[in-house]
């Protein structure tokens, strides 16, 4: 007896055309772009990353890069979890108000959004005056052209992509479980570390992955609120193309900063997996 073929679902045709699409405009694209970065005169070739990484700047520059893309992902994760439980918690017009305050800033411009905060970090900003009538700083501190503005400024710009995933699992959590804890006799920090917290963890690993990817390859906010002293891959790419003409450099920091961004990917993929086998 013939083994029976299976049949592609009918439905899945429909994503045809944007399979076709995304393999014309971006991974055709990404294809030459890389394989400029392994191909010499003579062929395929690796000569010009082992050049690349047994040069100490470069694995400066990857330092500096992984270094900002964990501290944004940090400081959104740190302001984005609670926001996340107010605004699924929340109903009518207070919600319908912390989803405008999320979502509304997305329709702005990154470089729109780069330049308000060179307002807000210079020396006689908003946040340095904030701090001298606090009493906090002493005198005027300007954060522009800092880490710790980049990191502010960045922070900024992405933490609606944590936000919102985590929002979308704890939308679904039912809240009776807690209260059925808290009849067992379940301390608040008990109730979330072992039901809250594994429950969110799914939209918690999909913010970190969206936020994390987004950071390790900005390139306007860098530009515009640390400027050129301050390399990362993406600036490094784009110094590479646009000021050194050099594509061989570009196309292998290209390649370096893809293979950093794949690898949070599937490392994500392989701890959601084991999370959810020992949950």
């Amino acid at each position: 007896m013939k083994p029976r073929r299976e049949r592609i679902d009918p439905v899945a045709w429909l994503a045809l055309p944007a399979v076709a699409y995304l393999a014309l405009v971006y991974a055709l694209p990404l294809i030459m772009l890389l394989a400029r970065g392994v191909m010499g005169p003579k062929g395929f070739t690796i000569e010009p990353l082992a050049s690349f990484l047994s040069d100490p700047f470069n694995w400066q520059v990857i330092a500096n890069t992984l270094k900002i893309a964990a501290l944004v992902t940090v400081v959104c994760l740190l302001i984005g979890y609670p926001t996340a439980f107010a605004l699924a918690w929340s109903s009518g017009w207070t919600q319908v108000v912390l989803l405008a305050a999320i979502i509304l800033p997305l329709s702005v411009g990154v470089v729109v959004k780069a330049f308000a905060w060179q307002i807000v970090l210079r020396r006689d900003g908003i946040l340095s005056q904030l701090m001298v009538s606090l009493g906090v700083w002493d005198e005027p501190v300007r954060l522009l052209f800092t880490e710790t503005g980049l990191v502010l400024g960045a922070a900024n710009v992405f933490l609606p992509f944590m936000i919102l995933p985590i929002y979308s699992v704890v939308r679904l959590i039912d809240p009776r479980l807690a209260e059925a804890a808290a009849t067992l006799g379940a301390t608040p920090v008990y109730r979330f570390r072992r039901i809250v917290l594994p429950l969110t963890l799914p939209g918690v690993l999909a913010g970190v992955v969206f936020v994390f990817s987004l950071s390790i390859a900005m390139y306007v906010i860098p530009s515009l609120l640390i400027g050129d002293r301050y390399q990362t891959l993406a600036t490094l790419v784009g110094r590479s193309f646009l000021f050194m003409r050099n594509e061989q450099l570009g196309s292998t920091t290209a390649t370096v900063l893809l293979v950093l961004a794949v690898a949070v990917v599937v490392g994500s993929g392989v701890l959601a997996r084991r999370l959810g086998r020992s949950a």
